[in-house]
């Protein structure tokens, strides 16, 4: 049995999650009124206490790399990495979007799971149910208008995903799943992080980092203003 420590920190609600392999011990919120640079610690350190461990007791820390907040996936990533330098654990990035497929419930075959990537955006990607019953990739992550996602997503295929709690109104051949599932989690993360585990995968701890979708609107700024310098 490996001992997992699982952080999602890709949007505004996160969460942190203790398992044995893919077996949930706890599961705790962030705390919604702080930011995950400072409710990530303590909720670690409270999440250990309950089940019995240290933090330094992990032998893997998982966390999701993306999509997501530019922001919360630093501070996730970079958790991560601390925690498992420190506690000479292993550790995993999963996608964000992998563990949003996973909540979907057994008799949803195929799913269309999106993430804002704001300005109109997501980041969306097909899965397809394979005979394990794990949610297969069936597609690449794709940037697009949230419009453009919604209007083309084939009739009979459910969505999910954090979007949707901004959406009004869905097209009317568009199943969307119960809004409880729509959101990631770090329960998600684990069980993802324990199956590539189990499959041979590791992370450097040096080399992983957070996988954007986009460039930060800061930097496109600020580049199009020295574009407009030497135009000008």
């Amino acid at each position: 049995m490996v001992r997992i420590l699982a952080l999602e920190t890709s949007g505004v609600a996160g969460s942190v999650a203790a398992l044995d392999d893919d077996n949930l011990l706890a599961e705790l919120e962030l705390n919604p009124r702080q930011r995950s640079a400072q409710s990530l610690a303590p909720a670690l350190v409270e999440l250990a206490a309950r089940v019995g461990w240290r933090v330094i007791d992990a032998q893997l820390i998982a966390v999701t790399v993306g999509p997501g907040s530019f922001t919360g996936l630093r501070v996730g990533v970079t958790t991560a990495k601390t925690l498992a330098y420190a506690a000479g654990a292993e550790v995993l990035g999963v996608s964000t979007l992998e563990t949003i497929a996973l909540r979907a419930p057994a008799d949803v075959a195929e799913l269309s799971a999106a993430i804002d990537a704001q300005r109109g955006d997501v980041v969306a990607q097909a899965f397809r149910r394979g005979a394990d019953g794990w949610p297969e990739p069936a597609s690449a992550e794709r940037l697009t208008p949230l419009t453009e996602w919604l209007d083309r997503v084939p009739a009979g295929i459910a969505i999910s995903g954090p979007i949707l709690h901004k959406v009004k109104s869905l097209p009317s051949q568009v199943r969307a799943l119960d809004p409880s599932l729509w959101d990631p989690t770090a329960a998600a993360v684990g069980r993802v992080a324990a199956r590539l585990y189990r499959g041979g995968r590791r992370d450097d701890v040096w080399a992983l980092a957070p996988r954007y979708s986009r460039r930060p609107a800061a930097e496109e700024k600020l580049e199009e203003r020295e574009r407009m310098k030497d135009e000008g």
